[in-house]
């Protein structure tokens, strides 16, 4: 469920009456919790004009190698511990902070893939 706003029920526990109904700039979304696996995605159109690419599943990553100061383009094996959420590791749900295990090693996630479409990481020791 989405929760957006202030609350509906005053202190006492009366409601509130509406002034005004809800904006279309004020819209909220479904979070979208990326997995790893086949590439899925879908383009949503934001405020602006712009779009954002929501990324459903990826089975590659781009990781950075802070030894060799190079980028590359490498599976994922799985999603090892994710701090924002205790069972997101287990269900191998990737989101920015989260450590992925590559085929060339363990990575921190550094962006938000679900919003932009793609999986930059930082190799870790």
């Amino acid at each position: 469920m989405i929760w957006q706003g202030r609350s509906r029920r005053k202190p006492t526990g009366g409601f509130y009456k509406r002034a005004r109904k809800k904006r279309k700039y004020e819209l909220g979304r479904e979070q979208v919790e990326t997995l790893v696996g086949e590439r899925k995605i879908k383009k949503v159109r934001v405020r602006g004009g712009n779009y954002k690419i929501k990324l459903f599943a990826e089975s590659y990553a781009n990781v950075y190698d802070p030894k060799q100061k190079k980028v590359v383009r490498v599976k994922i094996k799985s999603v090892v511990e994710n701090p924002a959420h205790v069972h997101y590791a287990r269900r191998n749900v990737v989101t920015k902070g989260a450590v992925i295990a590559t085929e060339i090693g363990k990575a921190r996630v550094t962006n938000r893939p679900s919003q932009e479409g793609v999986i930059n990481a930082v190799l870790i020791e």
